[in-house]
């Protein structure tokens, strides 16, 4: 009997170190998770609550236009247009305004976005995290359509550059995201104290204006580990004031950090998805450098107004067809499944009189392919 209960002991304490040893190696791997977070399997696994959502769809896919607005939308009178001369199967309208502002008869000329607002925007601030936290809203919310296979991003002051055929065919026909995005090495921008979450070498920089395939849409949408370290620790630099004296010029010492030019990027990057993309945004932007004195400058997006927006310029913006990226000394040449096209589908920033005059001229070509 001692020898038998002496047996059942030692199978009992053999046990207990089994499940010590699971227990340990447990915690090892939860910890390794949290201090290690650039583990695609990690950021994947965070992603979303719709059920069966990641099986094969079957049936006629969409694209979702994702408008990011300030108040209304200026130049609703040439989206509309754009969508009057496209299939409404193929698309889906989604619009991020300032909280409570409603989009019906009385402020737009539009029957497009009549009730498309989403009614739990956010305030927004330029520069701000706020701003990435409403494409993620957008985001949401186009996904709870499981036809919507394309989310595309777009500014209040973006106008189209083809009709709605040639862009649905073009992001459609790409198995890949368009997302700006280079390794950005200046100095000032990436704060150590991110190194926990975001290691430096993921760090990423690029035009905040994307279209995304609906998994990587899931990956940006539902991320609950870098978006968190973007709002503490990735803040705009404020302007040089020096009136208000001694704080101002503290503040001048911290990162200038704009989330909405890392975000997106980086987060991909970490989840090693690269190899998934079109390094290169759709939208075009022309940037120029403008300051008052040395100390406060900047850079802006040219605005076109009636003046520029001429055929020339048009066809200067559609002729494009390379993207040069100094930092990584690489050319991006344009071009979806292997085939090459025009970089660019939108462009961006137009007036509301520059985009009158594209319309009034057919320049934007909204009705003909190119």
């Amino acid at each position: 009997m001692k020898k038998v209960s002496f047996g059942h002991r030692k199978l009992w304490l053999i046990w207990k170190l089994l499940i010590l040893l699971t227990l340990v190696s447990l915690v090892i791997t939860l910890l390794r998770i949290q201090f290690n977070p650039s583990s695609s399997q990690l950021l994947r696994g965070s992603q979303h609550p719709i059920s069966n959502d990641d099986l094969a769809f079957v049936g006629n896919p969409k694209l979702a236009f994702m408008f990011l607005v300030r108040r209304d939308l200026p130049l609703d009178f040439l989206w509309q247009t754009f969508f009057e001369n496209g299939d409404a199967a193929n698309y889906s309208i989604y619009v991020h305004s300032e909280p409570g502002f409603i989009f019906d008869e009385t402020t737009t000329r539009s029957s497009f976005f009549y009730d498309r607002q989403l009614t739990n925007s956010i305030k927004v601030g330029w520069g701000e995290s706020s701003m990435i936290e409403a494409e993620r809203i957008l985001l949401q919310a186009a996904l709870e359509d499981r036809a919507n296979q394309r989310f595309l991003l777009v500014s209040d002051s973006c106008v189209p550059l083809y009709n709605f055929s040639y862009i649905y065919n073009y992001l459609m026909g790409s198995s890949k995201s368009f997302v700006d995005s280079f390794l950005d090495m200046k100095e000032g921008r990436y704060n150590p104290r991110m190194a926990s979450v975001i290691p430096m070498r993921k760090w990423r920089k690029g035009s905040q204006w994307f279209a995304l395939v609906r998994s990587h849409a899931k990956v940006v949408a539902y991320d609950d580990i870098v978006f968190p370290a973007f709002k503490r620790l990735c803040k705009r630099r404020p302007p040089l004031d020096a009136s208000k004296g001694h704080q101002n010029l503290k503040l001048q010492k911290q990162h200038n950090c704009i989330p909405d030019e890392h975000y997106v990027q980086t987060l991909l990057a970490m989840n090693d998805l690269e190899r998934e993309l079109e390094r290169r945004t759709v939208t075009y932007t022309l940037w120029i450098q403008s300051a008052a004195n040395m100390e406060t400058k900047s850079w802006h997006p040219v605005t076109y107004t009636y003046a520029t927006s001429n055929p020339q310029q048009i066809k200067r913006i559609k002729d494009i067809d390379r993207v040069y990226y100094e930092t990584e000394h690489r050319t991006e040449w344009c071009h979806s499944n292997a085939i090459l096209v025009p970089c660019f589908l939108f462009a961006r920033k137009f007036s509301r009189d520059g985009a009158m005059r594209l319309l009034s001229l057919g320049l934007s070509g909204l009705h003909t392919s190119p």
